[in-house]
């Protein structure tokens, strides 16, 4: 989500949010108090224009929300300049990182970051626990989201659940620790995966930036073959329509939809994802598998066939 708050205008002035999802519903929560939203379109690649988010920030604004890192497409905004842009005007910067954080470096003083959300089970940690990052000079003030006993310097009052917080705390370690070798080899992997399945099915198209995406993440559109086909033609592989919070729609992804892509290419594509664990071995077998079925279900006219 990518999102401008001004202070001061009516609920109903802004844009009737499109979407589903934590983030969308959160920005229209704010609209219903009074806060107009500004919801910015992507380039498509997946990119946020800096000269269209320039000239959405008014003397008005408050807030710029971003997404580090999508967790559909895997793009990776740019985070130095969305914060240069911010600071110079006086606004408070804040990403969703739950994505990139323990994946990519993140540098909260050169990315001018002022808020920064993570969360513990996309870094291989438990699940039911995060962080937010509130940056101290220039200082963030925050009004408390639960009031009781004080913790959390009065922010989020209610005793910490102490197994998951270490947990968290080791898990950032261990990815801080190993991100230098981990970032690569996801890399040297993805590029393995997207190269044989483009020579297996040449008329594959990626969606969102090559470049600038998250090592182990990939989004493609297999043309007329839908998701849901592939996905049940793949019994051995894991892989996805889309985001895991909109898993229960049929509906072609908003977030390709926002990329200009057609319905058709939308209903194609599927998400994978490599990690930790994966090995190489794995990537070939799945080129393998998903080649084959690609074959069988266009061979059978678009419905999946056992084999």
């Amino acid at each position: 989500m990518n999102l401008a708050v001004d202070n001061g205008a009516t609920a109903r002035s802004g844009p009737r949010c499109p979407w589903r999802g934590d983030g969308p519903r959160s920005a229209a929560a704010l609209q219903r108090e009074g806060f107009a939203v500004t919801y910015l379109p992507v380039e498509p690649n997946g990119l946020v224009s800096l000269d269209r988010l320039a000239g959405a920030i008014t003397d008005r604004t408050l807030l710029v929300s971003v997404m580090a890192a999508h967790n559909e497409i895997g793009v990776i905004q740019p985070l130095a300049e969305i914060g240069a842009l911010c600071r110079a005007r006086g606004v408070l910067f804040h990403t969703d990182a739950a994505q990139a954080f323990g994946k990519i470096p993140l540098d909260v003083e050169a990315m001018r970051i002022d808020l920064m959300s993570i969360s513990g089970h996309k870094i291989y940690g438990p699940k039911g626990i995060g962080a937010l990052y509130l940056r101290r000079r220039p200082r963030v003030r925050l009004l408390p989201l639960i009031d009781g006993g004080g913790q959390e310097r009065g922010l989020r009052s209610g005793t910490l659940p102490t197994p998951l917080c270490i947990g968290l705390g080791r898990a950032a370690a261990l990815a801080g620790a190993e991100m230098g070798e981990e970032a690569p080899r996801l890399r040297h992997l993805r590029d393995r995966l997207y190269a044989n399945l483009r020579r297996r099915v040449p008329d594959l198209q990626l969606n969102g930036d090559l470049e600038h995406r998250l090592p182990g993440s990939l989004n493609m559109s297999v043309p007329g073959v839908t998701a849901s086909t592939l996905i049940e033609a793949c019994p051995s592989i894991a892989m996805s329509t889309g985001s895991a919070c909109t898993s229960a729609s049929v509906e072609p992804s908003y977030v390709l939809r926002a990329l200009g892509l057609p319905d058709d290419r939308a209903n194609a594509s599927i998400r994978l994802g490599l990690g930790r664990f994966t090995t190489a071995a794995e990537v070939d077998f799945a080129v393998d598998v998903i080649a084959a079925a690609v074959s069988r279900v266009r061979n059978a006219g678009g419905m999946p066939t056992s084999g």
